[in-house]
């Protein structure tokens, strides 16, 4: 609760994605206050996902604004979110285990993942553990989206200081004073998902915990695996309901209003065409799905009819990366709220019988 007094301790309320004016200043609290502590004190830290825009202090002389236009860039061009955090960590003060060298005390980081595969130093750009990463491969990765002259002169400076030497590599070793837990993941969510699916009685599966992907693509994905299942029983007998963990990305080419989880539901109803038997449901377990209020959205036929008989265009919508008008005007948007917690996406797929049956 933002206006909540939490007294003696202070709370700061930083922006995601993109950093803010807030997320600098709890940045500069976290740096001065381990700063204070001696090597005989002890700190508790909770990382969660979200962290790499939660705090921040940019390295040397870029500001703020250079990070938000950087942070902005790479979003919008669907770069994987470890390689975002590479390049994020390397303009940071904070980030790729700078601010484990801040402080002489030991301490505990607990931690709650949302990246594939629980990588600690991915996970909130990995505050107190090492960085295998490197300047070049922030250059690489800059390159390789096509955004390497589109972001600001300081941080391509910078980026090339780096590459030459000229400023420190983000640490490479782990402190021995300093170890991490893991408390929460997406395979713990979907575990607690697949639990609540077969109390109602259906046949539950996970199917994987790491999917990624653009989002369009991971859809065609598993509408083949639905219609597979739907017209032969493999690789598992109908009805099911399917469990995925995901981390999509969304190469932003319109000006809508949406998020991965609800592109991905989008494009999955236009793969649908005529089939009956599925629903595909997409939604980040934050509550939140890219720049719009909902938490992602689910799709079946009756959603696919209801857009012939309005009119819509499943296609111009996807060019317009305007999923949430979409689902806005024939339902489907799932809104529960921020929740607080982050543990990736969850993707579910039902086949419940629809009308294909085996040929021959």
């Amino acid at each position: 609760v933002p206006d909540a007094d939490l007294s003696p301790l202070s709370v700061i309320r930083g922006s995601h994605p993109v950093p803010d004016e807030n997320s600098m200043t709890g940045a500069d609290l976290l740096l001065k206050g381990l700063a204070k502590l001696h090597a005989d004190d002890f700190f508790i830290y909770l990382l969660s996902g979200g962290s790499s825009a939660l705090i921040e202090k940019p390295l040397l002389n870029i500001t703020l604004e250079e990070m938000q236009k950087t942070t902005r860039l790479l979003l919008k061009n669907g770069v994987p979110i470890q390689q975002v955090n590479t390049v994020r960590k390397h303009l940071s003060m904070v980030k790729g285990g700078r601010l484990a060298s801040g402080t002489t005390a030991a301490g505990v980081v607990l931690v709650i993942s949302d990246v594939i595969g629980d990588d600690l130093s991915v996970i909130g750009s990995g505050p107190f553990y090492p960085d295998a990463t490197t300047f070049r491969q922030c250059r690489d990765i800059l390159e390789r989206a096509g955004i390497w002259r589109q972001v600001p002169q300081t941080v391509r400076s910078v980026l090339t200081a780096g590459e030459k030497g000229e400023i420190d590599e983000t640490p490479k070793k782990q402190p021995d004073r300093i170890r991490h837990h893991l408390l929460g993941s997406n395979r713990i969510a979907l575990e607690g998902a697949q639990e609540a699916a077969k109390k109602i009685g259906l046949n539950t599966h996970i199917l994987t915990s790491s999917l990624c992907g653009e989002a369009r693509e991971v859809a065609q994905v598993l509408v083949s695996l639905a219609r597979n299942i739907d017209m032969y029983s493999e690789p598992f007998l109908k009805p099911s309901c399917l469990l995925l963990g995901v981390e999509t990305t969304v190469t932003v080419r319109g000006k809508g209003k949406g998020g991965r989880n609800q592109e991905l539901a989008l494009a999955a109803l236009g793969a649908m065409k005529d089939d009956d038997g599925f629903l595909v449901l997409s939604g980040g377990t934050d509550g939140i799905d890219g720049d719009s209020d909902a938490a992602g959205a689910f799709a079946d036929s009756a959603m696919l009819r209801e857009a012939e008989r309005q009119e819509l265009s499943i296609n111009a919508y996807l060019d317009a990366n305007d999923s949430n008008a979409f689902f806005s005007r024939v339902g489907g948007l799932i809104k529960t709220g921020p929740t607080g917690t982050n543990v990736m996406d969850i993707t579910l797929l039902i086949i419940d019988g629809g009308k294909h049956e085996p040929n021959g």
